[in-house]
């Protein structure tokens, strides 16, 4: 069974405990009462288990969201569309798509526990940096819906990082491939309606210049495809819902990467 199934049956939010099991529970407590039977019976969802990590990904994802669209104070229809359109990217079955927009409401309450979330959830994740960074990449992405990041969003996403242990500067680096149009796609707002495939765009992708050498284009190249591989990520814990996002971020990759070879001449 998938780990939204057995969400579904509320084993997660009674084994997890703490604010995201809280969450859990609220976002898939219409079922909770069979997951009881779950516990009982000795099935256990251990820490670091990947049923269990993606789960915790799942709803942090989504409350978090729901908080940053809050940001300022009010929750703009762009915002709203970026959400519906994640959740529509992921095909979400319907069951697990109302859970998801519970959980987006629930972080816009007033007394969303943002830093209490973060902690556990940077412990469930046990080290694993390349999840934290596609955690940011969703965040950033849906704080850019409405084709701007305000200054009240700026500040939560770097007090998210200074929470999570990542530095700001991998912040803004994530933010100069978004403005190369890297993980646009299926997530693009009105205000993003023109895609840029250019040469300039493709080196900032890469996170790379056109006075590196072959050498360091290569090194940059391989480290976004390892830090993206979908297989990798969803072992590590990326829900199945998300590989999609995953997907096509590592053929912009490729994409950038060829175009710069060609541009070389490289083998």
């Amino acid at each position: 069974m998938a780990w939204w199934g057995k969400a579904l049956g509320g084993a997660f939010g009674f084994m997890l405990g703490g604010p995201l099991g809280a969450l859990i529970g609220i976002g898939f407590g219409h079922n909770f009462d069979k997951g009881l039977g779950n516990v009982m019976s000795g099935e256990k969802f251990q820490p670091g288990q990947q049923e269990r990590v993606q789960a915790v990904f799942f709803t942090a994802t989504f409350s978090v969201m729901g908080h940053i669209a809050k940001a300022d104070g009010k929750v703009t229809p762009e915002e709203i569309r970026m959400a519906e359109a994640v959740m529509s990217h992921m095909g979400l079955e319907a069951d697990v798509r109302e859970s998801a927009k519970r959980l987006f409401n629930e972080g816009k309450s007033d007394d969303f526990p943002l830093d209490e979330i973060l902690d556990q959830f940077k412990q469930e994740l046990h080290r694993r940096s390349t999840l934290l960074q596609m955690f940011l990449e969703i965040q950033l992405q849906a704080a850019y819906a409405d084709g701007v990041l305000d200054q009240a969003e700026e500040e939560l996403l770097i007090h998210i990082c200074n929470r999570l242990g990542v530095p700001v500067s991998q912040l803004r680096r994530l933010e100069e491939m978004l403005k190369a149009g890297f993980g646009r796609g299926g997530y693009q707002s009105s205000a993003q309606t023109h895609r840029t495939t250019s040469l300039s765009d493709a080196y900032h992708l890469l996170g790379s210049t056109k006075s590196a050498t072959d050498a360091e284009v290569k090194k940059s190249y391989r480290r976004l495809m390892s830090q993206h591989h979908p297989d990798k990520l969803v072992a590590k814990g990326l829900p199945e819902e998300m590989i999609k996002d995953a997907t096509e971020k590592t053929q912009q990759i490729k994409d950038a990467y060829e175009q710069i070879k060609e541009s070389r001449e490289m083998r």
